[in-house]
């Protein structure tokens, strides 16, 4: 049973070590409280700052001691899934990155780091550059000063052959529930040299037990990087209506299932596009929303841009190698009368378009963060339901979105990003916070989105602190079974209880 902060857990952490490890004054509670949920602002009780991995342990054995609920955060620059602020009132947030944010080791030779939670794409790629760019990382489309850790223990993922974050993600040190350190893979051997080259190891896989969940805290991690091609090429095309996406999703599917095409495929619709350059335009529409097909059409010809944008790229050691790859893809996507291709020359002098260039590029970028201004009042929540890359299905996915959002008189706002077999369909609902009639609106269409993919059989991948709990409860045996493991590895339950649904 967690209960309040007691005073003489921050006596004993005050002690023990020193000033810099704690901070419960008022303004940093409302500083750390602070997200962009519809249901509010979420205050801790405190926050811990950890320098070391030895530090984070003994904070754990002080709050089992307390019996002090622990949130623990990388960076706490996961927008629309919660930011900084706990899954529940009270929890004291460890806020990993603001020490623990050192690149221990690159290996140029055998291609991985080791870094701490700390560590943001924008601080690993500029190391990179600092010795070359010989390597090259799998980043998001924002924020910069993301965790890599953070991003790849939530099922984050970019966009580069190596996508799969956490899939590059090898050997973790992970401090448990109950104060143990474990290293896992070949870590959990004394003194081995292969800890972040051998995913495996000896055993049962454990890394995939701290993800998505609140059995330990990953205090570092090994990720592998890519040798940088010596040339990259991106290419674009636009479509013109919103029932393309169906034929979109079949022309990409062999290109990925084929492995053709080496990176994923990024489709994004005009409104996600338009909101990285622009606001809502209440003075063209009256202050109506959601945004008026007509007016959404003016926007997409005054930016030169189609219903969808549909982009990838080719990796190669020189021009020449890549341009039949491109005529190729071009070919394919031309077949359908519609696609019009934007190449990668054009594309860097349009800042809708080379968003896709730096993303495919491993190059972190900002230039995606201003969709979260595209209502006034700084209301952002995600949606991620996975979508089967078969056209019919997808059509009739992106009508169930658009129905439901337009019934709650938001915008459809979205961006696909394609394997060979499914997609992840990223949902911003972007929503006025300060208008409590647009904010409680918002809350129930994301619960509305929710029930209707579960019902039709698509369930979310990633879920916003908001609705961590309930949608865990959709499950079957699958709280149970966590549960067993947190009564395990975690006794006292001081590791962020109810993150994911797990309690």
């Amino acid at each position: 049973m967690i209960n309040a902060v007691p005073k003489a857990f921050w006596d004993e952490l005050l002690s023990e070590l020193g000033a810099d490890a704690i901070d419960h004054s008022p303004a940093t509670i409302a500083d750390y409280g602070a997200n962009l949920m519809p249901s509010g602002d979420r205050m801790p009780g405190g926050v811990l700052y950890p320098a070391s991995t030895a530090q984070v342990q003994q904070m754990v054995q002080a709050a089992n001691r307390h019996r002090v609920a622990i949130w623990p955060i990388s960076t706490g620059r996961n927008v629309g899934i919660g930011e900084k602020s706990p899954v529940r009132e009270g929890q004291v947030v460890m806020h990993l990155g603001r020490r623990m944010n050192h690149i221990h080791e690159i290996d140029e030779t055998l291609c991985f780091a080791e870094i701490d939670p700390g560590v943001t794409f924008r601080q690993l790629y500029d190391e990179l550059g600092r010795r070359g760019h010989r390597l090259m990382m799998s980043s998001t489309s924002g924020p910069t000063d993301g965790s890599l850790v953070g991003n790849a223990i939530d099922k984050g993922a970019g966009y580069t052959p190596y996508f799969d974050h956490f899939g590059m993600t090898c050997g973790l040190e992970v401090v448990l529930g109950d104060g143990r350190i474990l290293r896992t893979a070949d870590g959990a051997s004394p003194g081995a040299k292969t800890w972040h080259l051998v995913k495996y190891g000896f055993g049962p896989f454990l890394d995939g037990l701290f993800v998505q969940s609140n059995f330990g805290i990953v205090t570092r991690a090994g990720l592998w990087l890519m040798p940088r091609p010596p040339v990259i090429r991106c290419f674009i095309f636009s479509f013109p209506d919103d029932d393309d996406f169906g034929e979109i999703v079949d022309l990409i599917r062999p290109l990925k299932l084929n492995n053709f095409v080496p990176t994923l495929f990024k489709v994004t619709n005009d409104v996600y596009s338009l909101g990285t350059v622009e606001t809502y335009p209440y003075g063209r529409t009256g202050g109506k929303t959601p945004l008026p097909d007509e007016v959404r059409g003016e926007l997409r010809r005054q930016h030169g841009i189609g219903s969808w944008t549909v982009s990838g790229a080719f990796y190669g050691d020189s021009e020449e190698t890549i341009r039949p790859l491109i005529e190729r893809v071009r070919k394919h996507f031309e077949r359908s009368g519609k696609a019009r291709y934007t190449s990668h020359e054009q594309a860097l002098e349009s800042r809708i378009f080379k968003i896709h260039v730096d993303t495919f590029s491993g190059t972190p970028t900002e230039e995606e963060m201003p969709l979260h201004e595209w209502r006034p009042g700084g209301g952002s929540i995600w949606f991620l339901p996975s979508t089967p890359m078969v056209g019919s299905i997808a059509n009739q996915h992106q009508r169930m979105s658009r129905s439901i959002l337009a019934r709650y008189g938001f915008e459809f706002i979205t961006e696909y990003v394609c394997t060979g077999r499914v997609s992840r369909a990223l949902h911003p609902l972007i929503f006025n916070r300060q208008d409590p009639d647009e904010a409680r609106r918002a809350a129930e269409c994301y619960r509305a989105l929710m029930q209707a993919y579960a019902e039709a059989g698509y369930p979310i991948s990633r879920a916003p602190i908001e609705v961590q709990e309930e949608a865990m409860a959709r499950l079957q045996v699958t709280p149970e079974v966590c549960r067993d493991l947190k009564r395990a590895l975690d006794p006292n339950g001081v590791i962020a209880p109810g993150k994911y649904g797990i309690v």
